[in-house]
């Protein structure tokens, strides 16, 4: 019975270790994984914004246009608008 405890405890031994080991490989891995992941996500906001530029002038020719339209139609709105001046504050309100 003494020798089925001990390969029972050995084996348990052995899988505590075991899974030490795999918890720490998770972790080392992890935070590795994760430190990358930081890196890649900086180096492409880094691209994206160095391209953005060249991406916009790629589109000018198809948003101009409407653009064009929408102001148009923003000073037409504009001058179509009647607003009424601004009544002068009253006597009680001025500054001495």
């Amino acid at each position: 019975m003494i020798e089925l405890f001990v390969v029972v405890a050995v084996i348990g031994a052995l899988w505590l270790v075991g899974s030490l080991i795999g918890l720490m490989f998770k972790l080392v891995f992890g935070l590795v994984g994760g430190l990358f992941s930081l890196l890649g996500g900086l180096l492409a906001l880094v691209v994206g914004l160095a391209v953005l530029p060249f991406a916009l002038l790629a589109l000018l020719p198809a948003v101009l246009p409407v653009l064009l339209v929408v102001g148009v139609v923003w000073l037409i709105a504009r001058a179509a608008s009647h607003s009424t001046p601004a009544h002068p504050p009253h006597e009680s309100h001025r500054a001495a």
